[in-house]
């Protein structure tokens, strides 16, 4: 079991105290933070690292990345956690080289899976609902580390192999209806479970961006071009891009690269912006590029309000903005207010569920440092006396929430109060 220095946790926990003058936010701030490490981080004899989702048995490519996102700030101070998070690349960039349409593994060929209905046998898949977003997030990570740290012990044959991979997926799925073998149905399902037409999902025509059979709440997709997934996707590109040249020296990987962010941002120009008649230019949820367009947001990363988060734009960039405002509007659908909080969920949880992840988003995402208090106090009042985060909870009673155990929303917890405190401000002042 892997556990942070209690000195160190104590301290981040004064200074959680000493920025909010909440006590309690300071004691849900520390069981989070060493939470993730105690329960859901397993070190694997051949040196990776499996992190499981909570209540789930089964790894995430895009919830193991944000569940250890914290720790990585903590570097400084804690160095010890690199060889950890380290460990997690190679089993994220392994699981990509295995099957890079597969959203979330098990920790050695065990045959556990969400249904055994499921189309796929293959004993290493929990679940092969494909998402662009589970292909960008270790990408994002690997850079982060690298430029955090210069540590490259990620970069091996099978993170090569990985990066071919992910171009030549994201390739394919710009032209799914031609080119694509994917196919995902679950028979008796609810429609989100289950992708129409055989398995192959509602017609597109080609944009330019890169289909997506689900999104990142492992809903299906309404229309395949998940726009927040393609405009992370493009930024992941970028980062592949520099990764290529600069520690694989493969130029011609890093040039498809390139061309293929071109192609995915120019998709998304020309389809996944839309004239909204309250906000103006916004950015569509999902298109087709046959005409038709969903306009909402959903709590899961990546998300629209997300998008300067995942590095993707500005925190001021006017068209951002734009979204942002409809997104955190009763012109949502998905934007809940009660008499506990006002936030967004999500179609994969019940109606009026506002999900502490949108909550931390939000605050992540803002320049005013009211508002980030603010939210840190919602996510404080609405843990239903857990002192933990949930999945979502009813916007008029927390005390109805789903999933009592759910790392990542932890996790975000964490980052949204280290970012109040300027926890990384003060790290890169001592360097």
């Amino acid at each position: 079991m892997l556990a942070l220095d209690p000195e160190l946790v104590g301290r981040l926990a004064d200074l959680a105290r000493r920025c909010t003058g909440d006590d309690k936010v300071a004691q849900m701030f520390a069981r989070a933070l060493t939470s993730t490490l105690d329960s859901t981080v397993q070190r694997q004899p051949d040196g990776t690292t499996f992190v499981i989702t909570g209540d789930i048995p089964a790894m995430w490519l895009r919830d193991s990345t944000a569940q250890l996102g914290p720790y990585l700030q903590l570097l400084p101070e804690a160095p010890e956690l690199l060889d950890m998070i380290v460990g997690l690349l190679r089993r994220q960039f392994a699981y990509i080289v295995h099957d890079p349409y597969a959203n979330a593994f098990n920790r050695e060929a065990n045959g556990n899976c969400y249904s055994a209905d499921d189309v796929h046998p293959d004993r290493w898949l929990w679940e092969r609902k494909y998402e662009v977003d589970s292909l960008a997030f270790p990408i994002l990570f690997a850079h982060r580390v690298w430029r955090a740290t210069g540590c490259t012990d990620f970069a091996d044959e099978t993170f090569h192999r990985a990066l071919v991979a992910v171009v030549d997926t994201f390739v394919t799925e710009q032209d799914h209806e031609a080119r694509s073998d994917y196919r995902f149905e679950r028979p008796g399902e609810p429609a989100s479970e289950t992708l129409v037409r055989g398995g192959l999902g509602s017609p597109v025509a080609r944009t330019g961006m890169t289909w997506s059979g689900f999104r990142p709440s492992d809903d299906a997709c309404v229309y395949g071009y998940n726009v927040p997934a393609n405009l992370f996707a493009a930024t992941a590109l970028g980062y592949l891009v520099e990764m290529a040249t600069e520690l694989l020296g493969d130029e011609a990987l890093a040039g498809r690269a390139h061309t293929l962010q071109s192609e995915i941002e120019a998709g998304v120009a020309g389809h996944g912006i839309v004239d909204h008649p309250v906000h103006g230019r916004i950015y569509a949820y999902e298109v087709d590029g046959l005409g038709h367009s969903l306009l909402m947001d959903d709590a899961n990363m990546p998300s629209l309000l997300s998008l300067p988060l995942l590095e993707v734009c500005a925190p001021d960039d006017p068209l951002y903005l734009a979204t942002r405002a409809f997104a955190l509007s009763a012109d949502n659908p998905y934007f809940f207010q009660g008499s506990a909080a006002r936030g967004i969920g999500s179609p994969h949880t019940p109606d009026e569920h506002i999900w502490p992840i949108a909550l931390a988003v939000q605050g992540l995402t803002t320049t005013d440092r009211d508002e980030k208090l603010a939210l840190i106090r919602v996510l404080r009042d609405t843990d239903a006396g857990t002192f933990l985060m949930h999945e979502g909870f009813h916007r008029d009673d927390p005390h109805q929430f789903t999933r009592p155990w759910f790392s990542w929303a932890d996790s975000m917890f964490c980052e949204l109060v280290l970012d109040y405190c300027g926890y990384q401000t003060l790290e890169r002042s001592r360097s």
